[in-house]
């Protein structure tokens, strides 16, 4: 996916620094004044000089600048700490230069989405963004860290960490290459001495996990003032932050953009892809900002999201009604979750003997292709004969050609009495796939999803602290379970062009 833009040449660009922070200037051609995108980021100012050029072809004055303790930028890096206020420094001298007509569009993706975000959100009234493009939002650490319901994001988080933590340059392959020299490096007691394992000080790993704040900048997002554009990937991690950021954004106007990406916001290889999801994202939020500024945006939200499979875009409110698929349970209703041999989130393949470690469930062949669209559920009733226990539940088809593709998981973490029969509800969060007639659906029902996942040790401590593991054994009333996958009609929606989404 192209995020340039094509234009005239570029204008040249210079270097300054802002109360420490080094920072890229590059300006349009011609006097000025002009309006100015500003991307904070710890990911390296210099990887965004194409962006930076391609914004000045468009009338834009660009300003990238490396947070705090980052790469050129000196001092301490604590992420998610202090973007607020080196952003607000930021925009405030950006408005007093001679070439800033006082207009300023927040940029960015991931962290730096967050920066964009909480610039809007927390600054002074006179340092806020007149606008906000955020592409697949990190709003948090505790939003990155964990579930909803609390289970942690081991593997994403250990990678990230590993990467970027507590150190000035980035390493993106140190956890690759860790996990290669010891493929049971995650799996090693308590995960906080990860750090020692990878042969260097995380001492700001410990205390990620000790983050209670999840939600925080979504609730500020009501009371947002300016207009918002949020990026997102169906096969991103954070695509439900993304989606609660556009629902909750109490600005004049807000356009959500989904597609069937990663966190790269790159057409994935995947098998739900299509030629008519590839868009030039450069251009449109050239054109997005544009409209921004200038009060086109017609109110409230909108927005287009692409049905993987097809080649269609929907709108962002396309309306689904609730289905329930058949399911058959093919084994497990009684299995045994063991942390010491867990369910493998890297791995589509089922034992077909020994004692089951997940419920398996099934549907017949699809009759007719099916478009899901929306959130999936999964509703149970089941025990566990410890006092926490984690249901990990994960959606796959099975395609009539052969393949296992996975389209969702979901894990809940509950604690309750041992023994206790309860009935409770599995988020997997939402899905936009269009499935072919013949197509299967296999449900897994399990008590871990690792090492996307940190393990639950069963015995009520921490994971992430924890020293002891013990198996729990799952019983689950098989004909309770329901899945529900919300459903267009049977007749093949009409495709929406995203860019007239985005755009009114």
């Amino acid at each position: 996916m192209t995020t340039g833009a094509a234009g005239g040449p570029p204008a040249a660009a210079h270097t300054v620094r802002v109360d420490g922070l080094v920072t890229d200037v590059r300006l349009p051609e011609g006097p000025g004044p002009f309006p100015t995108v500003l991307i904070r980021t710890p990911y390296d100012r210099t990887r965004h000089s194409a962006e930076a050029r391609a914004w000045a072809r468009h009338g834009f004055a660009a300003v990238v600048q490396d947070v705090r303790g980052r790469h050129a930028s000196p001092g301490r890096w604590r992420p998610y700490a202090c973007e607020t206020d080196d952003g607000a420094a930021t925009a405030r001298w950006i408005r007093r230069r001679p070439w800033s007509d006082g207009r300023l569009v927040a940029a960015g993706a991931s962290y730096a989405a967050h920066c964009a975000v909480t610039l809007a959100l927390d600054a002074p009234e006179d340092a806020r963004p007149d606008a906000v493009i955020a592409a697949v939002p990190a709003l948090g650490a505790a939003e990155t860290a964990r579930e909803p319901s609390g289970p942690e994001r081991l593997l994403a988080r250990a990678g990230w960490w590993a990467a970027h933590g507590d150190r000035p340059a980035s390493d993106e392959s140190a956890l690759t290459r860790a996990l290669a020299e010891d493929p049971a490096l995650l799996t090693h007691l308590p995960l906080t001495t990860l750090p020692r394992r990878l042969g260097r000080p995380l001492p700001s790993w410990p205390g990620l996990w000790q983050r209670q704040d999840r939600g925080r900048l979504t609730a500020r997002a009501a009371h947002a003032d300016v207009p918002l554009l949020a990026v997102g990937g169906h096969h991103d991690h954070f695509t439900e932050d993304t989606v609660a950021l556009w629902r909750t954004w109490g600005g004049p106007a807000a356009r959500l953009l989904l597609g069937p990406w990663g966190h790269g916001l790159v057409t994935a290889p995947g098998p739900d892809a299509r030629p008519a999801h590839r868009l030039n994202l450069g251009d449109l939020y050239v054109r997005w900002a544009r409209h921004a500024l200038s009060g086109a945006l017609a109110p409230g939200r909108h927005g287009a999201l692409a049905l993987g499979g097809s080649d269609h875009w929907l709108p962002a409110d396309a309306a689904a009604e609730p289905h329930a698929p058949r399911l058959r349970p093919l084994r497990g209703a009684a299995f045994t979750a063991d942390p010491d041999h867990p369910v493998r989130s890297d791995d589509l393949t089922v034992p077909t003997g020994g004692v089951p470690d997940r419920l398996l469930l099934a549907t017949p062949p699809l009759p007719r292709p099916l478009d899901a669209v929306g959130p999936v559920r999964v509703r149970l009733r089941a025990t566990a004969d410890t006092p926490s226990a984690d249901w990990a539940a994960r959606l796959v088809a099975l395609t009539p050609h052969g393949t296992a593709e996975r389209l969702a998981v979901g894990v809940l973490r509950r604690e309750q009495p041992p023994g206790c029969h309860a009935e409770f509800t599995v988020e997997l969060g939402r899905i936009a796939r269009r499935l072919p007639a013949g197509t299967r659906l296999r449900l897994e029902i399990a008590g871990h999803h690792f090492p996307a996942h940190a393990r639950n040790p069963h015995t009520r401590d921490d994971p992430v602290t924890a020293t002891r593991l013990l198996a729990s054994r799952r019983d689950v009333d098989a004909e309770s379970v329901t899945l529900t996958l919300p459903t267009l009609s049977a007749r093949p929606p009409a495709t929406t062009d995203p860019a007239k989404e985005i755009l009114r």
